[in-house]
């Protein structure tokens, strides 16, 4: 008999949890948009999201989700023909390039696999390469959302400075903002692309860039550019339509300050990434433990490449597909698909999953995903050590 009553917990990396207080405050009349209240709101946001990104530099809102938000990078940084360099470390690595291509842009792709991280050297030598100095910008996601691989962004442009090379460092951080440490200015990152479903906790709606003053100047001269994708008016405008193109997305900016106040006024940036990191270790401790004597294993073997928004491992044979189907339909508890490992044509497909714990989520709901997984482990035979559930608790128990 299936145990599904209650409220469904939707365990995937995105869209997250997103708070009742964000939800309230989404949950209201459409406001004037010519003046007062939502005006005001939006440029007390402005600055919040420059301190969420740790970047004095300049940003830009768009109503999109986070493809959309690529398409605004790509489209002012790049002229149709120019050249890009990307570091692949999972799906939305491809994915990032195949928008590029698809716009008319020559990408050079350093496929790094589906379970580790860029090799710094490997990108310096990319560009030393690179005589002519045709490449434009070298693009990495931080942390990619299917592999959950993530790339050590001050040791890449360290690597790009080193060949005195002029390209711009352009970033996917749809998964680690709000998650992950992370540092634009500090890091050397010259664009930022982020999305409002997953660490900042809003639903899909908002796609954020946020660029250097390196990359504006790139972007005077950037022929994709279009009117609503321009960040230029978005970023420096001086009328309050200029930032959103057009009507302001009302309903998301409420939820988004809501947000913003929980993240950086409230529990503190540092705090939330620390709060993530320990969600992360003890999803890690629990694959661990079911690993042992057992094929289950966490995809990214170093801990120090693993994101802490979101956990992809495998569990073969079938094992992994079987385990989400069984939480769904027995538990009430949705797991991530196993994105971009394996075409869904193919057995393997279903041998990969991911645990998403990323944005408001705590202890009691991270622990309570682990325990229901054993369960379903047990309840399906599949093969595995003893211990994960204690070994999760224990490593919430250290700071």
């Amino acid at each position: 008999m299936p145990i599904t009553t209650g409220r469904p917990y939707l365990a995937i990396p995105g869209p997250s949890v997103s708070p009742e207080r964000v939800l309230s405050a989404m949950h209201r009349s459409a406001p004037n948009i010519y003046e007062g209240e939502i005006v005001d709101l939006t440029h007390t946001i402005i600055p919040d999201l420059r301190r969420v990104a740790e970047t004095s530099q300049h940003v830009a809102i768009y109503i999109a989700n986070g493809h959309g938000a690529w398409e605004a990078a790509n489209c002012n940084m790049f002229s149709r023909g120019d050249k890009a360099l990307l570091a692949a470390t999972g799906r939305f690595g491809h994915g990032w390039a195949e928008s590029l291509k698809r716009m008319g842009v020559d990408v050079e792709i350093i496929d790094f696999g589906k379970s580790r991280p860029a090799d710094p050297q490997a990108i310096a030598d990319a560009l030393a390469a690179d005589t002519a100095q045709a490449i434009k910008a070298v693009l990495v996601t931080h942390v990619d959302t299917a592999s959950s691989a993530r790339n050590d962004l001050a040791a890449i442009r360290a690597a790009i400075d080193s060949t005195g090379h002029p390209a711009l460092l352009a970033v996917d951080a749809i998964a680690s903002l709000g998650c992950d440490e992370l540092r634009m200015d500090a890091w050397g990152v010259d664009v930022l692309v982020g999305a409002s479903q997953k660490g900042l906790m809003l639903p899909p709606g908002l796609g954020f860039v946020w660029f250097s003053d390196k990359a504006l100047e790139v972007s005077r001269t950037a022929d994709l550019v279009t009117p609503y994708w321009d960040w230029k008016p978005r970023g420096l405008g001086t009328e309050f339509w200029q930032f959103f193109g057009g009507t302001a997305p009302t309903h998301h900016l409420y939820g988004l300050r809501e947000a913003l106040t929980m993240i950086l006024d409230e529990e503190g940036l540092p705090q939330v990434w620390a709060r993530h990191q320990r969600l992360a270790r003890a999803v890690w401790a629990a694959f661990d433990a079911w690993g042992q004597g057992s094929a289950i294993a966490l995809n990214v073997a170093d801990p120090a490449s693993r994101g802490w928004s979101v956990t992809a491992a495998t569990i073969p044979d079938g094992g992994a597909g079987a385990l989400r189907r069984w939480l769904e339909e027995q538990a009430g508890v949705t797991l991530g698909i196993g994105l971009g490992m394996a075409a869904p044509s193919e057995p393997a497909y279903q041998d990969f999953l991911r645990v998403g714990h990323m944005g408001h989520v705590n202890a009691h709901m991270t622990l309570g995903v682990l325990a229901t997984m054993e369960a379903g482990l047990h309840a399906l035979g599949i093969p595995h050590g003893p211990g994960a559930v204690e070994a999760a608790a224990g490593a919430f128990a250290r700071p």
